[in-house]
This record gives C-alpha cells, structure tokens and sequence, in this order.
C-alpha cells in the first residue's frame, strides 16, 4: 500500500523532476517507508512505499524489470501473487512465452511480469486492490490500471499534451500543473449526495479513473478501456443448485476472499464492531490463521451508543487479542480538525474512520480487515427491503400523476421531515419503478431546496440516476442482484471506499476488504432472490456462516457509531460551522440568502434540516479553503 504519481509529457527532465518530488512530498503520509523517482525522457515516475510484502530494500520503487524494459509504481496487493509467480516463472512446451528472471519477493514484481507476458490482458489474472503504472522504454508507451471494484483510487488530468496521475487530488494539485478550479456540475453532484461520482471530481479537469478501467497513454493520445464490470461478469455457477449448496459455496469463497487477504510481512489486526459483517470477518480470520488475532473496537462510556458487548462476546467466542479504544465526544471532537485536514476530496462521512485507524496504527498495526461491503453484497440496508416493497405497489402507476402530486403536497404539510420530502418527490415522477426511487433513496437535499442554495436556475444531469440507466439487469429474479449492484456502483465505491482509503492511508494504515474479492461479488450477484431473503438480516451470509455467530450477534439491533453531531453543531462546532456557512454562501456558485436560510432553519429545529444536511456543506467550504480552490 504506497502512493503513487506520475507525469507524460513534460520535455524538461528538471523541471518533470522538480514537479513529481512535488507530488512525492504531498503523499508522504501514504508511504513513511520510502520514497523514488524515475525521471528520462518525456515521463517521470513518483512512489512513496509503505512496506507490506518484503519489507527488503528490494522493494523500492519505482522498480524495474530485469531486462530494463519497463518501470512501475504500484499502490496496493495482489493476494494471488504467489501463484501468478509460479506461473509465469516457468514455461510450456511450444509456448513462444518466456521465464521471467525475478529479481525480489514482491509482489511489485510479478506486475512488470506479468505486464511483460499478457500485455494489458495482465489485469484479468490479477486478484487484489490496485493502482498501478507501466512505462515501456521500448514502445514509450504509459499503462495505467485500477482494480476491477475500485478501492485503491487513481486520479488523472489530461491537458495540453501532457498527463498527471496520482493516488491523490491534493498531489496531482501540487504539480502546479493543474488549475484550482471547482467544477460546476460536479458540484451539483456534491449537493445531492455528499460526494463526487466517479469520474468526475469537485476539481475541474480532475478525473477519476473507474473501477475496472485502464489507461493507454503515449506522446500523442490518451485512451480509456474498460475489462470489467459489475453487470457483465455474474456468475451463472449458482444455477440449479439448492440453498444449502449456494450457503456452502458463500462460505468457501468467503474462507478464501479472507485467506488470501492474511499475506503480510507486517502486524495485522481486524476492526470489530460486534456487528454481523465485523464478526464473520474476524471469526474466518480465526479459522484460517495460525496467529492470534487482534481485534480493535470502539467502545463508549455512556451504554446506549456503545456496541462493546457484543464486540467481546465475539473476541471471547475466538480469542482474539482484544483492544477496546475508549472514546469520548470530546476526544472525537479533538480529533475533528485533524481528521477535515487528511480529507483528500470532500465526502460529508468518514471521521469515524480517521479515528478508528489512527489508534489502530498506534497499537502497532500497520495492516487491518474491515467488513466494509457485507452490507451491500447481502442486503444489509433498508433499501434492499423498500426496493422490493415498492415492486409490490405497481399499482400506484395507475394513479393520475396531477393525485400522486396532491397527495405529496399533502403528506409534506401533514408531517413535514425528511422521509415526507422523498417520498413527496418519488410519487410525482411520471414512473414510479427502480430507476426512479434509487436515486432519490440516497439523495441528502431534494433538488427543490439545492436550487435554493445555488444561482443557477437548473442543476447538473443527476449522475446516480445515470449509473443505475446504464447497469440495469433485466431478469425480474435479481431484483436485489440489481440493488446490490447500485449500492456498489455509488454509494459504495464513492463514499466508503475512498474514505477507508484516505482516512486510513492518513496514518499509513493498509485496510483490506474481504466482503468485496471480485470471485465473491461475480458469485453472489449471480445468486437469484428467492435465495436472499430481507426478512432477516443478512440471512444468506447468516446462513452460509452455520453456528459460527452467535444469536446475540445476529439479532442485535443495527447501531454503528452514533455521536451527538445535532447538540455539537448547535454549541460545540456552532462557530466554525456558521463561519464556514457565511464563506460558501459568498461563493458566487451560492445564492447566500439560500444558504443562511438553510443555517437558520436547521438553529431552528426544522425538521426537514437535519445536521447531517448542514455538517456536508460545511466539509465543502472547509475543503475547498485548505486547498485554495476558486470557482
């Protein structure tokens, strides 16, 4: 897990030198360990390593090959390195193919190799998490790729003639080569749903390489190809088979997805939250290693927001080396500054994470297992319970559309709040059907009230409504498949993933995610609903794990961590949120009579204005302040 960065283009070896060690410094963070560049030419490579796999100076990158063909960075793992390794060590018979001559323990290595064999078909074997680029002295050609689900990040600007790329928006920023400009649609986006879909970005000209894509790039021309995707690699290897043979096969790729994710040089750990994902997680971990595992959880004093309980019961129930880190609001509080400062792109979720990983790292870990994506894969959110609710009541499309929207006036005056706005909004579209309800069921501001916070008199295409239009599964027997993939798609990839990394990665903390090894997702997508019942949660995973969780753990209530964000944005953060209201609502992107309006409802205790609606806007300005952005 390291940072990488890169420049195509610029003809001044010095000045190409000057920039990337610009970048390098801006990611110090992410790789403490070492630091490289590999400057000739047109094209300077930058790597900041944090050691993983062979801790050896052997691993210092960038790294060549050992014919001197080719130069790589790398940020990541390959979890099937060893046996990729293998296979391209030897050759067979009659094959033109050649043994490659492998120089060091890495896995680094077995990307030039298997770079060198199968071109940039290399991807398709490759089983990990990664961002990663290939220079080829011979063909001075650039190969940029990201893995197929889109946790490690891999940001981009491609602009006369010359092409920047970087594990980070604030490196690529630091090149000078790129201007400080906020992007107008993509703010749209930020507004509904608290974050940027790739492969836009909040920066304009940034862009954001998507999952399962890759670069080809050269003096001339850059070009983008996909060689993944959700919708088209689901599995059909569940077909015909009986629930308890799809429970045993959940199970086994599940062992594996945790097995391969234990390869390290370096001390390992688990979050554990005593929550069903958490809990599988760690008890897998316990079945398969021969080490004792660690466990970190964070724990309360006041009863009801902590889940220390049932994170004991499972550290008892596997003998895990247990640690409970104590936090209180005002510790949480005292962490907040730092935690705004090591926001790489803004995103209204993710403290959380900061503080989580930074005490991790202090214990001494330097790599962690989180149950990030169980949600997700086996329908965990309410949405997947609402989805297929709403299949029950085609009905409502019978309705007049002039009733539907009577009677969304209706329900909004009779108990205004949140819940009451997108319903209000989801019964007046002219179809009341998947497409239309998904985009609204993650929407944060209905765009009635952006439009009041913005001078502009309509707002950017809405990009979710555009990804779920583009990933549809036509086969009514994957309706929840079909959700799961939204989820993924949006939420997922563009709001957890890249908080768990830059809120980790702020400490130099490696978080791996089992619940999304791509062999599992193609499975379980590919599972039909009959066998994913939301009547239970997560009964298909619950299911698969037999007795290994306990009751306790299964029927809990669904908590997370819960903070008084309401009593602190009102007393405690009141100053520095308003100060940073007042800012962004003389931005000439914000109508400021819209924005202050929106302040002084939420002081109010409107119920359509939660804190959350404040607390995103809020990260926005703080944001675009700490990196000098303009519109």
């Amino acid at each position: 897990m390291c940072g990488i960065n890169g420049i195509l283009g610029i003809k001044d070896v010095n000045v190409a030198r000057q920039k990337v060690d610009a970048m390098n410094n801006s990611l110090r963070h992410r790789g403490p360990d070492d630091e490289g560049t590999f400057v000739i030419d047109n094209i300077a490579l930058g790597h900041r390593r944090l050691s993983i796999i062979d801790l050896s100076a052997a691993g210092h990158q960038p790294m060549k090959s050992y014919d001197g063909r080719y130069q790589v960075v790398y940020n990541g793992e390959l979890y099937n390195y060893k046996e990729l390794k293998f296979e391209l060590t030897r050759v067979i018979s009659g094959s033109k193919d050649k043994a490659y001559l492998f120089q060091t323990n890495t896995d680094t290595e077995v990307i030039i190799a298997a770079y060198s064999r199968w071109g940039t078909d290399c991807v398709s074997h490759f089983n990990g998490m990664f961002a990663f680029a290939i220079w080829d002295k011979e063909t001075k050609e650039l190969f940029i790729a990201r893995d197929r689900l889109g946790i490690k990040p891999l940001y981009y600007s491609y602009s006369n003639n010359v092409l920047v790329f970087s594990s980070e928006i604030r490196s690529l920023l630091s090149s000078q080569l790129i201007p400080k400009k906020l992007d107008e649609n993509s703010l749209s986006d930020y507004l509904r749903y608290q974050t940027v879909h790739a492969p836009n970005t909040i920066v304009k000209g940034v862009k954001m390489l998507m999952p399962g894509h890759y670069i080809k790039a050269n003096a001339d021309k850059v070009t983008i190809h996909n060689y993944w995707s959700l919708t088209g690699n689901i599995s059909n290897a569940s077909a015909g088979k009986s629930y308890d043979e799809v429970c045993k096969e959940v199970n086994n790729l599940l062992t594996k997805s945790v097995e391969r994710r234990l390869i390290a040089d370096v001390p390992f750990g688990a979050f554990l939250s005593g929550g069903i994902d958490s809990s599988a997680i760690v008890g897998l971990m316990s079945k398969v290693s021969s080490e004792k595992i660690k466990t970190f959880s964070v724990v309360f004093d006041e009863s009801e927001f902590s889940e220390a309980k049932y994170a004991q019961l499972i550290a008892k129930k596997f003998n895990t080396d247990h640690h409970e880190i104590k936090l209180s609001p005002a510790d949480f509080l005292e962490q907040l500054p730092n935690a705004l400062k090591a926001m790489d792109h803004p995103s209204g979720d993710g403290p959380n994470t900061y503080v989580v990983s930074k005490v991790t790292k202090e214990a001494g870990i330097t790599m962690a297992l989180s149950g990030l994506g169980g949600d997700e894969l086996f329908a965990g959110y309410d949405v997947f319970k609402r989805t297929l609710e709403l299949n029950n009541k085609k009905w409502l499309n019978l309705l007049p559309l002039f009733m539907r929207g009577a009677g969304g006036s209706i329900l909004k005056t009779a108990k205004p709040g949140i819940a009451s706005d997108k319903v209000a909004e989801f019964i007046k579209q002219a179809k009341l059907n998947f497409n239309t309800y998904y985009p609204l069921s993650r929407q944060v501001l209905m765009d009635e009230q952006i439009l009041k916070l913005v001078n502009t008199p309509q707002l950017a295409a809405n990009r979710v409504a555009e990804i779920i239009n583009e990933l549809q599964i036509s086969d009514s027997k994957f309706q929840i498949s079909q959700v799961t993939i939204a989820e993924i798609s949006t939420y997922m990839q563009n709001v957890l993933l890249r908080d768990s990394d830059q809120f980790s990665m702020a400490h130099a903390l490696e978080v791996r995610v089992p619940f999304i090894d791509y062999i599992l997702v193609e499975y379980v997508l590919g599972i039909p609903d009959k066998y994913k019942s939301v009547a239970s949660p997560k009964k298909l995973l619950v299911d698969a794990l037999g007795d290994m969780l306990p009751p306790e753990i299964v029927n809990r209530p669904k908590m997370g961590f819960t903070f008084p964000w309401k009593l602190w944005v009102k007393n405690e953060l009141k100053s520095f949120c308003e100060q940073k209201m007042i800012s962004l609502s003389r931005r000439k992107f914000f109508n400021e009579k819209g924005v202050m309006n929106l302040w002084n409802d939420f002081l109010a205790d409107n119920p359509r204005i939660s804190w959350s609606r404040i607390w995103y806007l809020v990260v926005l300005e703080n944001w675009l302040q700490e990196n000098g952005i303009e519109e």
